[in-house]
């Protein structure tokens, strides 16, 4: 075939281009540090740079934003439990200063007060929140633990419990001892009273997990002896008795075997002998899924003060709350309790490949009613302490400075009744404190249950850190392998491309002068 200088300049123009394409893309791969700037460079290198681009996307997620929002919901809840563990400890610490026999009225008012004080302290801790959510209370992180603010709102409340939920107290019946003042103690009928007119009885009692119920004649039913979801079991109806009603309701309970006695201010079911008897009886058989040894108590209140907790943290309730439009609707909270398959509000993160990890505890579990109430029948016992000391000093005062033989005879005997009435509550209230160190002990066991779960989760968050960082190296490392150029490397091809490229200019530059005219 014969060779033309156009064919030879043809040649030249077309491998200085593809000179000229090489080194572009070297340049380009300078520029940009990558060894592919479009899929049809390399198909194979973008393929598997996508997948590690998205791996690398997913452990950043992981480690830079659940991991550490994890951590702080966990450090949150930590430290809301431990001052519950301490606020608990505290009131173990008081209930063993109250069971000493020996004590002071400062001593009593110093208990009462610190009682008090913890008592509100208690809930308030369990209204943590992290970042605008309480963490608490399950999925209604929008809603706080405890009543804000003064409430009127109708709940009808159905307790769960068993028979492990009846104790028996002692009521010390004062008679009109506790309205004595120096100024009415020589008319009737506090003129009358004698030391036979103060005793004590022993009641048995279902303790509901609020006071200050609902008392417009809506009483509670009770619910027992159920065999399944279908069985309307045993149902009771309580009669409403007020505390203040003459006879009051513990005096009435303590006469009738068959009694069921609701008293809406102190949230008592006191029981007679018989009824106690029957609801000991019910006992779970094990074989079965059915829970028989349920005892479901529904009550109903519509008062609530700053600090009450929410029931719908709790329990099965119903709610009636107006809506927009100004009528009211009725809720329901927790219909999956009634079932004996409740769902647990586990609220979970994913930190990892197909890998959760639990973050909160629920009130139910560390922030139990019972821990106020307990306290509640503290206080009571030793304000009526500090009360009937408070009355047998006024007493002895004025029979101190009184000469009339006939005020001291009626003094002596109203001094008589008031000692008599200081010895058995001083007995009730030592006796009430000794069974709340107990009750304090159960509680802060649940709340080092919590914190030691907390703990464990926390501890299992850190082992999935280390390895999400582990494994966020690994994929960047493979990332930048796929990917990235080696600068020195490209460096030098380019280089050469360049020198390649300034070369083939130069021969084409000659080729180009030489033509068949210089031959003739």
């Amino acid at each position: 075939m014969r060779i033309t200088n156009k064919i030879m300049q043809r040649n030249n123009l077309s491998n200085i281009n593809t000179n000229k394409i090489y080194q572009d893309k070297l340049s380009t791969q300078m520029s940009t540090q990558k060894k592919v700037n479009r899929p049809s460079d390399d198909p194979v290198v973008a393929i598997r740079a996508l997948r590690l681009r998205s791996s690398v996307t997913e452990v950043t997620q992981y480690y830079s934003k659940n991991i550490p929002d994890a951590e702080s919901w966990l450090n949150v809840t930590e430290d809301a439990l431990k001052n519950l563990s301490e606020i608990v400890t505290n009131m173990i610490s008081q209930c063993t200063k109250g069971s000493n026999g020996d004590l002071t009225t400062q001593d009593r008012q110093i208990i009462l007060e610190e009682l008090k004080a913890l008592g509100e302290e208690v809930y308030s801790t369990g209204d943590a929140d992290y970042a605008g959510r309480y963490v608490f209370t399950g999925y209604r992180t929008d809603t706080s633990l405890s009543f804000g603010a003064s409430e009127e709102t109708n709940y009808t409340i159905t307790e769960q419990l068993d028979n492990t939920a009846i104790d028996q107290i002692t009521k010390v019946n004062t008679g009109e001892i506790k309205n004595w003042t120096s100024g009415n103690f020589n008319t009737a009928p506090i003129k009358d009273i004698a030391e036979t007119d103060v005793d004590s009885l022993e009641v048995y009692r279902i303790r509901l997990s609020y006071n200050n119920c609902r008392d417009d004649g809506t009483a509670p039913t009770i619910v027992y002896g159920k065999t399944g979801a279908d069985d309307p079991g045993t149902v009771l109806t309580a009669a409403m008795v007020h505390s203040y009603a003459d006879p009051d309701p513990y005096t009435v309970t303590a006469g009738d075997p068959d009694a069921v006695i609701y008293v809406p201010e102190t949230g008592e079911l006191l029981l007679g002998k018989n009824r106690h008897d029957a609801l000991m009886a019910v006992k779970d058989d094990p074989a079965t899924a059915y829970d028989e040894g349920e005892i479901r108590v529904t009550y109903q209140k519509n008062q609530w003060e700053s600090g009450d907790l929410h029931p719908e943290h709790y329990f099965y309730c119903e709610a009636e709350k107006k809506n927009a439009a100004g009528t009211t609707d009725t809720i329901k909270y927790n219909e999956d309790y009634l079932t004996g398959d409740p769902e647990r509000q586990e609220i979970e993160y994913d930190v990892g490949f197909n890998q959760t990890i639990r973050v909160n505890s629920t009130a139910d579990e560390c922030f139990q009613q019972g821990i106020g109430r307990e306290v509640d029948d503290l206080v009571d016992a030793m304000q009526e302490v500090l009360d009937l000391e408070g009355i047998k000093a006024g007493i002895s005062n004025a029979l101190e400075n009184t000469t009339d033989a006939a005020d001291q005879k009626t003094l002596q005997k109203q001094l008589d009744a008031v000692e008599k009435a200081l010895t058995l509550s001083k007995d009730k209230c030592q006796k009430m404190f000794e069974g709340g160190i107990t009750a304090f002990q159960g509680y802060l066991d649940a709340a080092n249950l919590s914190i030691t779960n907390c703990g464990s989760r926390s501890k299992k968050l850190e082992l999935i850190e280390n390895r999400m960082q582990n494994q966020k190296t690994t994929f960047e490392t493979l990332k930048s392998e796929n990917e990235d150029v080696d600068i020195t490397e490209v460096a030098i091809q380019l280089s050469s491309a360049e020198l390649t490229y300034e070369a083939a200019l130069m021969a084409t530059g000659k080729v180009m002068q030489t033509s068949l005219l210089n031959f003739i």
